[in-house]
């Protein structure tokens, strides 16, 4: 696959990472000079040191050959005009950083895969590690919807229960369902009879997110 990524920051540095390493075509366009000496001196990819928004830099970098756009500036309105140039030129996969979510709108009349501002999304985590400490990790879905990650502390009051039972005991509010189980670094995709133990990794789909009822039932009072 043929990529151009534009910026080489702490977003940019890791696509570029994974993207080399998994030896994709990749060309690279990064304004601050540095920067770009510093890729072009860690991975084996083409560097253009020079504006990303300018069309005849993406020329010069392939757009018009290229498979994805891949756009991970601090500017939304860089990224915008950038991804506008990629629907120009007919790049099949579009993805942009957003750092205003106010701005998503623009950005999905293009067609744009959307990723929100790295800063916002660690905020996230951090309250959520903070309001919910037995969450491990989190995905929002749509409205209040969420997936998310739980360790099962001893004496919880789901351990030693199968689903059923922790069903008739009202532990988990409707519209919760628990997707996968981590056990001893075995993947187990529960079912009603599946127990579950102290230790074990659940992934956990919440209609209304990680509410108190929910998290309280994995770990100990």
């Amino acid at each position: 696959m043929y990529v151009i990524i534009i910026g080489a920051g702490r977003t940019g540095s890791t696509v570029i990472d994974l993207a080399t390493q998994d030896d994709h075509e990749v060309v690279v366009i990064e304004r601050d000079t540095e920067l770009a000496e510093e890729v072009s001196a860690t991975y084996d990819c083409m560097v253009i040191n020079a504006d990303g928004a300018s069309k005849d830099i993406l020329l010069e970098a392939g757009i018009e050959e290229a498979d994805a756009l891949i756009s991970t500036t601090e500017s939304d309105s860089v990224n915008l005009m950038i991804t506008m140039f990629g629907k120009q030129y007919g790049v099949e996969t579009l993805v942009s950083s957003i750092n205003d979510p106010a701005h998503m709108e623009l950005f999905e009349d293009l067609g744009v895969t959307i990723v929100e501002s790295p800063h916002r999304l660690n905020g996230q985590y951090l309250y959520r590690a903070v309001q919910h400490p037995a969450i491990r990790d989190f995905m929002p879905i749509a409205g209040d919807a969420e997936i998310f990650e739980a360790t099962v502390d001893e004496d919880a009051p789901i351990g030693g229960l199968s689903l059923i039972d922790a069903d008739r005991e009202d532990l988990l509010p409707e519209e919760t369902i628990i997707v996968a189980i981590v056990r001893d670094d075995d993947l187990i995709i529960p079912e009603g009879e599946t127990e579950i133990r102290a230790g074990d990794v659940v992934t956990i789909f919440a209609r209304d997110g990680a509410t108190n009822q929910i998290t309280d039932a994995f770990t100990t009072s």
